[in-house]
């Protein structure tokens, strides 16, 4: 059986961890046939907190 890969853009906002960088959206678990080309957000040179310029979609740093 294979995993699933989660919606992309599905939501607003996430939380992500060090450990998630580094970061793109769509993130490499989510499905990216449905979605914008991928593109990497340079999370911690924002302050912790970036915004996708395709979808809107917020993420925030949260470690």
């Amino acid at each position: 059986m294979t995993a699933q890969a989660t919606p992309a853009n599905a939501q607003q906002r996430y939380d992500v961890h060090r450990s998630d960088l580094p970061l793109s959206c769509p993130s490499p678990a989510m499905a990216l046939w449905n979605s914008h080309p991928r593109v990497y957000l340079p999370i911690e040179a924002e302050g912790g907190t970036s915004t996708c310029p395709y979808c809107g979609a917020v993420y925030v740093l949260v470690d």
